[in-house]
């Protein structure tokens, strides 16, 4: 998990060095660093079988899924690209459980109860803190990793639910095959040609930390419970923060950490009363 971390904050710096400075429409991005992603990681999907995970009796909702990452994916590049600094991005990102609680209540019809809606609420508090709608330098494009963490948060309860039928192989495969296809068709209508070898190189590695951090992420959570590695989750904050400041010297001002401290422990409350839950209801069980 905290590999992962470390690339994407790599992963992240790099997407906004293309963005900015080699003036790379944000879908464009998205193309080509899900596509070298997918090139890179493709031995290991075929380790997983593609074509026995390939096997599913709800092959639209595997669609459908794809897409709202998809849109998840482009909200947050288009932020990486407007900019918006990455200390207040990754912080609002964060925000994507409290989302996933809410859908779980409201959507999945599971009792969430009075203490994980209140954590919820105290969670976005948190956002409101880093985000401060009230002052005068706010502007809506720091809504966008907003938008990508309700998207994400949808994109997880449709993992949730199909977890219950497909197994994480086949969840893994349609996600990494079905990315490019939707990334092309949004980056279609924009395209920009990289021009240069610095932009390959940059683009290049983007895409392969990408698949390390995808790889990274799926090995955590199969060989270890979620409420163990969620924790290590958080340390993406820094780590992106450290990479803001080497790379466009952005430095936080002190409501990043109370905003972001209140995001974290909100969804480690939510993540330990989840752990909980599941571990009564399985020993209920047995």
């Amino acid at each position: 998990m905290l590999t992962a971390g470390l690339s994407f904050a790599l992963v992240n710096s790099l997407v906004q060095v293309a963005s900015i400075h080699y003036g790379l429409t944000s879908t464009t991005v998205g193309l080509i660093q899900y596509f070298i992603a997918l090139c890179a990681i493709l031995p290991y999907l075929n380790s997983l079988g593609i074509r026995e995970s390939l096997k599913t009796n709800f092959l639209g909702m595997h669609i459908f899924r794809v897409f709202l990452s998809v849109i998840g994916i482009q909200l947050w590049l288009w932020a990486l690209a407007y900019p918006v600094p990455i200390w207040q991005g990754i912080a609002l990102l964060m925000t994507s459980p409290l989302f996933a609680t809410i859908g779980s209540g409201l959507l999945l019809k599971e009792n969430v109860g009075v203490a994980r809606w209140g954590a919820t609420l105290f969670g976005f508090i948190g956002a409101m803190i880093i985000l401060e709608p009230w002052s005068d330098a706010f502007s809506w494009a720091s809504m966008l990793p907003i938008g990508a963490a309700f998207f994400w948060a949808c994109y997880s309860l449709m993992v949730k639910k199909l977890s219950a039928t497909d197994s994480p192989s086949t969840i893994v495969v349609y996600l990494l095959l079905l990315i490019t296809p939707f990334n092309l068709l949004l980056a279609f209508p924009e395209w920009t040609t990289p021009k240069g070898a610095t932009i390959w190189i940059i683009l290049v590695i983007a895409g392969v930390m990408t698949a390390l951090a995808q790889w990274a992420i799926v090995k955590a959570y199969s060989v270890a419970d979620a409420s163990f590695v969620q924790p290590f989750d958080h340390a993406k904050l820094p780590l992106n923060v450290l990479a803001g400041w080497l790379v466009f010297h952005w430095v936080p001002p002190g409501r990043l950490w109370l905003g972001a401290a209140i995001i974290i422990a909100s969804v480690a409350f939510i993540t330990h009363w989840e752990a909980k839950k599941q571990k009564s209801m399985k020993e209920t069980t047995e």
